[in-house]
Parts: structure tokens; sequence; C-alpha cells
């Protein structure tokens, strides 16, 4: 029964145990060069209780206060060349989220309100010293959340859920430096804000989320939970935003997402769904559409010791069945590369 406000929900939420703020988006700069990038800072509560069974539990960090994660990525779209970095830190010098506003950091990396109203967000990050990027993020559509009630449920048992906020569709301008290199870029991004304690339930080992934006200013979101042995977990949604902002919610039985190619990653040996098909109906003619992802590259998996979570993020392009391009996406596939249900129950 919580009554989700704006911008008092977007700030840390420390009665939950986990939380993740997540920007991606599509820059473009002159003479053509495009970018995707990936910023997420994950707030996770400490001490974990019970043994320890990767890196991140046994670390040192959890001994005292929560720990905050963080992933940076982006794509040379031009090139191809993708580069990813993570850092963990404990509340402090190194990192915090606030519990007074939207300000999130982790290192000279950071996400914060561009004023007290929250009309606007500032971002900076990057990559090691190869590249950096600060974007203004200024919402064209209004915020969005999911779920019945403003609770995304993952599962049957009520604790298998989260508050679910997103920002469909944000304006990004801004500089990406590369090497010596700055640019001015702009673009549009997405941005999630999901708050639980639990997300997954026995049997569920990970799931395939998509962030679509369509070119005729409609977006839509879905993911996909996907049940040890493969099968689509009856709680997998869709959700259609229209132009005007309004949220309509189709259950599990009411799209269809299949394989069309896979790509094994010769890092983690996971073999991922890399380009897809989905069927659904469309609301604005009520008749069945088809929607393909295409990865602008194929190698967009994130690795790192750290989290000790592997998946794949990437920046892609959709279609329709008659091939054109009709939007651009951000595709995350998790649970491939282990399963993820004993992290987030």
């Amino acid at each position: 029964n919580r009554q989700i406000t704006y911008p008092r929900d977007h700030w840390c939420h420390p009665e939950f145990k986990d939380e993740w703020w997540y920007v991606t988006g599509h820059l473009f700069a002159e003479q053509g060069r495009r970018f995707g990038f990936q910023a997420t800072f994950f707030r996770r509560a400490g001490p974990i209780l019970g043994s320890a069974t990767n890196a991140l539990e046994r670390s040192p960090l959890f001994q005292t206060g929560p720990i905050h994660l963080a992933h940076m990525a982006i794509l040379d779209v031009t090139s191809g060349r993708f580069l990813h970095q993570e850092r963990l830190n404990r509340q402090g010098w190194d990192a915090e989220s606030s519990t007074n506003t939207l300000s999130l950091r982790n290192g000279n990396w950071s996400l914060h309100f561009a004023n007290e109203a929250g009309s606007s967000m500032m971002l900076r990050g990057g990559v090691r010293s190869e590249v950096a990027f600060e974007l203004a993020l200024t919402p064209v559509k209004p915020l969005v959340i999911f779920g019945e009630t403003g609770v995304s449920r993952k599962g049957s048992t009520p604790s298998a859920s989260s508050h679910y906020l997103t920002f469909p569709r944000l304006a990004a301008v801004g500089s990406v430096r590369i090497g010596e290199t700055s640019l001015a870029v702009t673009g549009t991004a997405w941005m999630d804000h999901e708050i639980s304690s639990s997300q997954l339930e026995e049997g569920q080992a990970g799931w395939d989320w998509a962030g679509v934006q369509l070119n005729d200013g409609r977006e839509f979101m879905t993911y996909r939970l996907r049940r040890k042995d493969g099968s689509t977990d009856p709680f997998s949604t869709l959700a259609w935003i229209d132009k005007a902002g309004r949220v309509s919610h189709r259950n599990a039985a009411q799209f269809q997402w299949k394989s069309l190619a896979t790509w094994k990653s010769p890092k983690t040996g996971a073999v991922y769904p890399i380009r897809s098909r989905l069927t659904t109906v469309d609301p604005a003619t009520g008749q069945s559409a088809v929607f393909v992802f295409e990865p602008l590259a194929v190698n967009q998996e994130l690795t790192g010791d750290l989290g000790g979570i592997a998946y794949w993020e990437g920046a892609t392009r959709v279609r329709n069945d008659s091939g054109q391009e009709i939007g651009s996406a951000f595709v995350e596939m998790t649970g491939y590369a282990g399963n993820l249900a004993e992290r987030f129950r």
C-alpha cells in the first residue's frame, strides 16, 4: 500500500535490501558517430547473513553498513569497441546514496538531481581512463510506475516483487571523451529505479528484459522471467506506454519472445539469445505486431569479479517484420552465466 511520490521516491530507501538506479541510452555525435551507454548504481544492505558463496559476499565491505556496486559501459558503434568497468565500495568516503535527494556516487561516477524539483538529472561516468561522459538528462515523458498499485510482481510469493519506477524517454545532452578527443553528443535515454528486498523465487533462473523506444513516440518495457527448465514464468510481463505516458499491462500469455540467433561468450562460455523476435498485439492497431531485436554489436557482455555476476546488456535496434527499423532499445539478459535466484531472493 505504499504511495509512490516523485521526487521523494527516487531517493535511497534503506529499509529495503536491494535498490538500483539504471540509465541506458543512445548517443549521436557529428559525422554520424554513435554510442550506446549504460550506467547502473546498486545499493545493497549489509551484512549478508549465512555462508558466503562468492567474492562479493566474502568481501570485508559487508562487515559494516550498505555497499555500493556500480557498472559503467559504453559501445562505440562505429568501431564496434565495447568497454565496461565495475566498482564496489562501502557507504562512506568512496560511495554514497542519499536519503534526502537523488544523489548517488561511486568514486567519481555520480548521478544526481540538477535542481531541487528533480526536473533534470546529471550523470557522470566513464570506463577507466579511456572514456568519460557527462550528460544532462531531462524527462520528455512523465514518470511511470509498473505493476498493480505500485508493486511489480516477479513470482507467486509476495516477497518476489519490487517497486518499479521508470522515465521511459529522456533527452540526453552532453559530451563523451575518448582518449584525448571530446565529442558533443545528443540522444535519448531510459531510466529505471527498482526497490526491493527479494526479486526472484525458487525455480527461476534469470530474465530477459527490454526497454524499447519506438520512433512513433511510444515505448514498451518487457521482461521474460525464465525458469530453470527454460520455460517462461507466468509472472513475465509487458507494459505499453502510449504517447501521453499512460501505461497498459500485458500478461505472459499475451506476448511471445523467441530466440532467432545465439552468441557464445569467449570469456564466460555463456550462450545468449543475441537476436530475438517479440510478438504481441499492438494496442494502437489491435493487430498482431512483430518486433525484432538486433544488437548493434554482439559482444556487450559485462563481466567482473567484484559483483560476481556476468550478464549481457546492450544497445539494440528494433525492426518490424518487414525489416524496417522502427525504434531502438536496450536488452538485458541475465542468468545465462550462472543462476541468479540465490542472489535475488
